[in-house]
């Protein structure tokens, strides 16, 4: 059986540098949004630049991989506090399915908010070339 582990390295935001308290919220869902295994929060980021939220952080999936059903994906939500409205928002998601777990590097695309675990309406989240960059080791 194989364990999945993902080093989140980075996100690219054109404001990231203003991000207040930023974290990932890394979650397993099935076609219909339910969970397959716990929900896991990454800690705050390690550090931000102008474009980048650094948080070189590994998340082990608490699933083997040949467990989770055909058409899941794992989400990585972006989060951070809202001084203004006292409150976390999600700021954007970005998934990866099943096809997409292998050894290695892999950048995937951010989406804008609401988050949609059934991922029927996609909008992608800016045209510029940011997005999420991970780090996958099967073992």
């Amino acid at each position: 059986m194989t364990l999945l582990t993902i080093r989140i390295e980075k996100i690219g935001l054109k404001d990231a540098g203003q991000c207040i308290d930023p974290y990932i919220t890394v979650s397993v869902k099935d076609l219909n949004g339910i969970d397959l295994t716990p929900v896991q929060d990454t800690p705050v980021a390690s550090r931000k630049e102008d474009t980048y939220v650094h948080f070189n952080v590994d998340i082990e999936l608490q699933k083997h991989v040949e467990k989770l059903t055909k058409g899941a994906a794992i989400f990585f939500e972006f989060k951070h506090y809202k001084p203004k409205k006292r409150f976390t928002s999600t700021k954007c998601f970005a998934f990866m399915e099943m096809d997409e777990i292998k050894p290695g590097s892999i950048v995937i695309e951010l989406y804008k908010k609401p988050t949609d675990f059934k991922r029927k309406k996609l909008q992608l989240l800016t045209k510029k070339p940011l997005y999420l960059h991970l780090h996958q080791t099967l073992h």
